[in-house]
């Protein structure tokens, strides 16, 4: 018996929730630890803490299924800039956030450190 449970991520995989207070600007702050992807290229594990800065509009997505969508990506070979793009059009796209900003700071492999910024930015919201 097989405890491991793949499947492709996908955004249908995230649920959300009506924001309790959608007429004040306020920062969400989500850290995923324990991101796992794979190198396409050697297909070695990459490992990463996922920092989310989100600022909600109508709806915030609900912390279970982020993490089921995030361990998605377990089994996925995807480069580090590809896959933080990814992710931040994915969830940006689902949830339409006045503010979004995906932080992922990979650890190091073969002596190198990388970390990836990509931001979101509601063409409606008014500071």
């Amino acid at each position: 018996m097989s405890f491991v449970q793949t499947s492709n991520p996908s955004p249908e995989m995230l649920e959300f929730f009506d924001n309790p207070y959608p007429n004040r600007d306020y920062k969400i702050t989500h850290v995923a630890p324990e991101f796992t992807s794979l190198c396409p290229k050697t297909g070695q594990p990459d490992y990463g803490t996922l920092t989310f800065e989100i600022i909600p509009d109508k709806i915030c997505v609900e912390l279970k299924s982020l993490k089921l969508y995030l361990q998605a990506f377990r089994q996925e070979g995807i480069f580090y800039e590809r896959v933080t793009n990814r992710i931040l059009d994915d969830l940006a796209g689902a949830m339409k956030p006045r503010y979004m900003k995906l932080t992922a700071e990979f650890t190091p492999r073969g002596g190198l450190h990388s970390i990836v910024e990509v931001e979101y930015v509601s063409p409606d919201w008014k500071k």
